[in-house]
């Protein structure tokens, strides 16, 4: 996992709870938090979670409410479909994104529901909010990551190095998150795909190695000599977590090579 920090913290990390099974979401999910702002420990399970809480207790949870464990999990959690608060709020992920099964989480006493695939920022706004109304701590939704020696401003989609800015679009910052969440580690095609377009997606059949090379020529990151992405071939893609400043210069235009 690639060391995050926020370039300026000014409060106290908040403590957040993830159930999920799927490692990658985890993961990705463990990133976009993990600003200064949220210390993140995760679950597969409920007697996992159970462990976890009998020693730290989380200011939210962030619940896959697809997941066998996820109705006796909030009862453990105190959620409530009533006026009172829940004793921690909870952030609930679905992969369906259907009116009949959010109303079943907001019954069973979510505080907020966020469709999967999600992007980053959003899941990051989601938690401050639901955090800030249930603290009461107004810290302001302004947060950028350090992925190796680059900067990413998670909300306005900017990656800096050095004093050069570059723009991503909504799918190009996901796809940078992803491959870091797994910083050094293979992800596949297939897991790109499930994670960001989702399993109902029916996808052309080079839709995942055309926004990987867009993302390229954006980050002048080559084929053959990559700065930050790395092809294995026959596998998927790596994120290289260290980067050197040496010839930057911030254009979104790159030369021949870096279009390949």
């Amino acid at each position: 996992m690639t060391d995050s920090r926020a370039s300026a913290p000014q409060f106290e990390a908040h403590r957040a709870l993830v159930l999920h099974d799927k490692q990658l979401i985890v993961d990705l999910i463990e990133l976009t938090l993990n600003h200064g702002l949220f210390v993140v420990r995760a679950a597969h399970s409920l007697a996992e979670a159970e462990v976890i809480l009998a020693e730290w207790q989380p200011h939210m949870t962030v619940v896959d409410m697809d997941h066998d464990d996820s109705t006796a999990l909030l009862a453990r959690l105190g959620a409530s479909n009533t006026l009172r608060r829940s004793v921690t709020p909870v952030l609930g992920l679905t992969r369906r994104g259907d009116l009949a099964t959010k109303l079943k989480a907001f019954d069973l006493g979510v505080d907020d529901i966020l469709t999967v695939p999600f992007s980053p920022e959003e899941l990051l706004a989601r938690s401050i909010v639901i955090t800030r109304r249930a603290t009461g701590t107004n810290r302001p939704i302004v947060p950028t990551i350090k992925l190796g020696e680059i900067e990413v401003d998670i909300l306005n989609r900017q990656v800096r190095a050095g004093d050069s800015v570059v723009h991503l679009s909504g799918i190009e910052q996901s796809l940078l998150y992803l491959l870091a969440s797994r910083s050094g580690q293979v992800v596949t095609r297939e897991e790109v795909l499930d994670t960001i377009w989702g399993t109902d997606f029916v996808a052309e059949s080079n839709i995942v190695d055309r926004h990987i090379r867009s993302l390229r020529i954006k980050l002048q990151n080559g084929y053959r000599d990559p700065r930050f992405i790395a092809t294995v071939p026959g596998k998927g893609y790596r994120f290289i977590p260290t980067f050197s400043n040496q010839g930057w210069d911030g254009g979104a235009d790159g030369d021949e090579r870096l279009r390949r």
